[in-house]
């Protein structure tokens, strides 16, 4: 890209006139750059929600948050059109390790490449030829402290704002309309720039084209490590942290050439992280309330007037303030009365963990990494794949809290959007509405729970063990020891352990089942065997009462993956032992059954052609136990013929099996034999 060359305030005027570039606030700015994005409606727990598409741009880029998201989305567009956001900061509060400090550090990157786009990048301004005014010694040019835009000095051309508008008409050919929508966002210039401006006023006796002559436009610098734009402040300690991190303090160098006393520019206000970001930037304050009182008391004033007040003087900033907290800071906080007032002007989203198990899958990737993992010997290391689902059901189960309307594995698959047998998505929706209604927040729908640094925490105990490094392969069901030692070393609350060391118990189970429909594919020797016998009990109960049904019980209907017409036998011995399977003895309780499977058919189908019914884990269990409890060549069930491998018949299925897994269904030599030993144990068993 070319370099973009200084230009004078009139060129740069015209330039906005034509809409070359663009005069915004940060709330603008930020708006602009989400709502430009593509929008989806998405159905969230029952409940219609936004999906913002810049939020899920990259490769590593925001899960699931969709009410936080919908909470900062509209905070930003409130503030961009005046409302009473744009006196406030936005603060998310809520448990270590949901993802808080993830999306505002995505947010402000979002931020920073929206900026490099030749239209909308920022500009400021700088004063040339300070030498000759006698008073700043060696100085020669100063630079606005505040990144302040051209436009913010245009809007303070001169000593009156009449003045001012009438000179915008004359010199730049602005109409009355364009010139009231530019004062929406005046501001006056800060302290120094003000003075400075006023200085070269007098030196060339108030000749507008002689004081124009000592501008210059510059764009702003974007680099994330300057801090220019999009800043970031942690919280230090008592000791170390001060209010001149924030705002500045008193310059020796400049004194050293600045003859006047009374001239705010011997404040370098560079020196503090918001004068960085004053030109419509991020700033970021990581755990605010963990900061001294008085450098609070600092933001209270930042957050409420939007301006840099040091010794009397002010400086006018233009910036969007985020921050995050954890609960326990913020309570504490809140328990200090006094500090009421700050809480007050912070716009406050609680942030729950990811309850998704779908979306926890991708997340769950994220700790796992891209990148091939090694052992300590720095040979390959395999992932199991089954790894990613235990460690995202047992995490999601720990995040969900225990309801009398629904059992664990019910809030679980509602979660996720997946069918609870009878239970409905207004049934989650509901107990979902009376969490939320607990004054005590950490009570509140999926607040508390394991979160993603527990996860990697137990990943890490995964890959440092002696299993691990010796079959060069992540295990999956090892994930759960990992999780359980996690439990014990990290969670301080007893009632919170037993609860997170039972969710654990409960994904067992549930990887129990997964394991059943990966054996069954084994067998079968292929990757979607089950999915097939799912679909093929479907379409049997679907096709059984039709019309067309002839004595050779063949039914022909078009496929709604394919479009394709096809044949199928209705055999009713196999839909009558998956029934009696899931308990159905009666046939009333069949037709039941039957009714709910057919309209989940119609609702599901029209809308997703691939939809496939394995969220439906009875149904799968059923199918699975009805396939493979049957008897296989005589050797008893697929159990028995791989624990006793004595006969030659049952070596060979053992080894056809591990053969399929190794070349189908991409396990490794340690996982295949570790997940079949585990099929012929009693483990778990629900």
């Amino acid at each position: 890209m070319a370099a973009i060359k200084k230009c004078v305030l009139e060129q740069h005027i015209e330039k906005v006139k034509t809409g070359d570039r663009v005069f915004e606030n940060a709330f603008q700015g930020v708006a602009r750059m989400i709502l430009e994005s593509p929008i989806e409606k998405v159905v969230v727990n029952g409940k219609t929600t936004y999906d913002f598409g810049i939020f899920r741009q990259g490769s590593k880029h925001v899960i699931g948050m969709y009410d936080e998201i919908n909470s900062f989305v509209s905070y930003v567009k409130d503030a961009a059109e005046s409302g009473s956001s744009a006196e406030m900061a936005y603060v998310l509060v809520g448990e270590p390790g949901n993802g808080k400090t993830f999306f505002v550090e995505f947010l402000c990157n979002c931020y920073r490449e929206f900026l490099v786009k030749e239209n909308n990048r920022k500009f400021t301004f700088r004063f040339t030829g300070m030498d000759k005014l006698g008073t700043y010694g060696k100085i020669k040019t100063i630079e606005s402290q505040t990144y302040e835009d051209p436009m913010i000095l245009a809007l303070n051309l001169m000593e009156t704002t009449d003045e001012t508008k009438e000179q915008l008409g004359r010199i730049f050919g602005f109409k009355d309309d364009e010139i009231e929508k530019m004062y929406k966002n005046y501001r006056p210039l800060g302290a120094c720039s003000g003075y400075i401006w006023n200085e070269i006023r007098e030196f060339y006796d108030g000749k507008l084209e002689e004081m124009l002559k000592c501008v210059e436009v510059i764009p702003v610098p974007i680099t994330d490590s300057m801090g220019t734009l999009t800043g970031k402040y942690p919280a230090k300690d008592k000791m170390t942290s001060s209010a001149v991190d924030l705002l500045g303090e008193e310059s020796i160098q400049r004194l050293l050439h600045i003859s006047d006393t009374n001239n705010p520019y011997r404040f370098d206000l560079r020196r503090g992280a918001l004068a960085r970001v004053g030109g419509g930037g991020i700033h970021f304050s990581d755990e605010i309330y963990k900061n001294k009182k008085d450098l609070v008391q600092v933001y209270l004033g930042v957050i409420q007037n939007r301006t840099i007040e040091i010794d009397g003087f002010k400086w006018p900033i233009d910036t969007l303030i985020i921050a995050t907290s954890n609960n326990s800071e913020f309570n504490r906080f809140l328990s200090e009365k006094e500090e009421a007032p700050i809480v007050d002007r912070c716009r406050i989203c609680y942030v729950s963990h990811n309850t998704n198990y779908r979306l926890q899958n991708q997340l769950t990737k994220y700790v796992i990494g891209s990148e091939a993992r090694t052992t300590l010997s720095r040979e390959v290391l395999h992932i199991d794949p089954n790894l990613n689902y235990a460690a995202s059901v047992a995490v999601v189960l720990s995040r969900l809290p225990r309801s009398e309307k629904l059992t664990p594995i019910e809030t679980l698959k509602l979660a996720a959007g997946e069918v609870a047998g009878e239970k409905s998505i207004k049934t989650l929706a509901e107990v979902i509405d009376s969490f939320n209604q607990d004054p005590v927040i950490i009570n509140r729908f999926g607040q508390k729970g394991l979160g993603q640094r527990n996860l990697g925490r137990a990943v890490q105990l995964l890959i440092e063990s002696s299993e691990t490094n010796e079959g060069k392969c992540m295990f999956a069901y090892d994930i759960f020891k990992s999780l359980e030692r996690v439990v014990l070393d990290y969670v301080t609350d007893p009632n919170d352990r037993k609860k997170y060391l039972e969710d654990i118990k409960i994904a067992k189970g549930l990887y129990r089942e997964s394991v059943m429909t990966e054996m069954f594919n084994a067998y079968m020797d292929e990757p979607y065997a089950i999915r097939k016998d799912v679909m093929n009990y479907v379409n049997m109960i679907i096709g059984v009462d039709a019309e067309n049904l002839g004595a050779d019980k063949m039914w022909k209907y078009k496929d709604p993956q394919s479009g394709e017409l096809k044949a199928l036998k209705i055999d009713e011995r196999f839909v009558n032992s998956v029934e009696e399977r899931m308990g159905l003895k009666t046939k009333e309780q069949r037709d039941t059954f039957r009714t709910s499977i057919r309209k989940i058919y119609g609702q599901k189908i029209s809308l997703d052609p691939n939809y496939d019914f394995m969220d439906n884990l009875e149904l799968v269990k059923a199918v699975t136990d009805v396939r493979l409890k049957s008897d296989i060549a005589g050797a008893g069930s697929l159990v028995g013929a791989l624990a006793n491998r004595t006969n030659e018949e049952n070596q060979k299925l053992y080894d056809r099996m591990i053969h399929t897994m190794l070349n189908k269904l991409n396990y490794c030599t340690t996982c295949a034999q570790k997940t079949i030993e585990y099929f012929c144990t009693q483990d778990d068993e629900s």
